[in-house]
């Protein structure tokens, strides 16, 4: 299994300590900037793309 590439979200904007990072893939991992050490989510690309289209449409 090769190692995560994580980059701040484009999603998480301007702010700086309150990040969220997301490393992507054949699965989206999601992890807390200032929490790292508690680990991450993983959602299949599919499951997340559509969570991302839903959030952006209000739809959530």
């Amino acid at each position: 299994m090769s190692e995560k590439r994580w980059h701040k979200s484009s999603y998480s904007g301007g702010s700086t300590g309150s990040c969220v990072e997301v490393a992507e893939g054949v699965a989206t991992a999601v992890r807390d900037t200032r929490n790292r050490e508690k680990g991450h989510l993983e959602f299949p690309a599919a499951e997340w793309a559509a969570f991302v289209v839903g959030a952006r449409s209000d739809e959530l």
